[in-house]
């Protein structure tokens, strides 16, 4: 019985990592990213955030959420999935200047990233900020 041990628990440690690896909707996955899955990756990439309050946008139909990311403040707007939420990335223009029939005028540089549910919005040029999103929801699609 002891001969079986180890061999019972190596194949529950492939049954776990074959699980793991096979779930395309894990934390960075399409439809996994959310509002709580950003944080833990901002903070597994090295970031500090905090959650600072909520914001209206009226180009958006979601309530957004605001986070600190090294100092810097983002804006987060979660949909209900993921097409919802790349429905409403294509109606942005590249430079970020048009959100539908919206002309935006943005105080500083905008930078929007889209991953999963979430399209995140960061208006500044804080370097340590702008590398933080691009390691959890890679290049920005529209802005500056």
């Amino acid at each position: 019985m002891k001969h079986n041990l180890p061999v019972a628990m190596i194949l529950l440690v492939i049954v776990v990592f074959l699980h793991c690896d096979s779930d395309p909707n894990g934390p960075n996955g399409e439809d996994g990213l959310d509002y709580v899955s950003l944080i833990d990756s901002l903070r597994a990439a090295g970031a500090t955030v905090e959650p600072a309050g909520e914001i209206e946008q009226p180009f958006f139909p979601v309530t957004g959420r605001v986070i600190k990311v090294n100092g810097g403040d983002v804006d987060v707007f979660e949909f209900v999935d993921e097409s919802a939420a790349t429905n409403q990335a294509e109606q942005i223009s590249p430079n970020g200047e048009f959100i539908g029939d919206f002309h935006v005028n943005w105080i500083d540089i905008p930078h929007l990233y889209k991953g999963g549910k979430l399209i995140v919005v960061y208006v500044g040029q804080e370097n340590q900020v702008i590398l933080a999103l691009e390691a959890v929801l890679g290049q920005q699609f529209a802005g500056g």
